[in-house]
């Protein structure tokens, strides 16, 4: 649970955790993540005037408080407007003439 006791002190871009007199020990947590997601994250946290290190903190500790992930995890359902489009681009999938290489294309264009 979070203590509200801590007191976060940044200098030079480096985080101090401080419980009291002692810092409080800190973990490294690297994780894989794809280069257009975490710019958009990190533009995202900057207008909140976070940075990923803290948002990830902050997910953490509501793992914690809601002992699961705060959110749900579900597949998406589709509208039926959705749904009809999907079906509609099967159905023109299949009516589709398609090619093995680009040559063979050019063939059928042309002729």
């Amino acid at each position: 649970m979070l203590d509200l006791h801590n007191v976060l002190t940044t200098t030079t871009q480096k985080c101090y955790y401080f419980k009291g007199d002692k810092m409080a020990k800190t973990e490294t947590l690297h994780i894989r993540i794809e280069p257009e997601i975490k710019k958009k994250a990190e533009e995202t946290l900057k207008c909140l005037g976070i940075t990923t290190t803290e948002a990830i903190n902050i997910y953490l500790h509501q793992i914690i408080l809601n002992q699961g992930l705060p959110f749900d995890v579900k597949l998406p359902k589709p509208n039926l407007k959705t749904m009809q489009a999907m079906k509609d681009a099967l159905v023109l999938n299949e009516k589709t003439k398609s090619y093995d290489d680009v040559s063979s294309l050019m063939e059928d264009l042309d002729s």
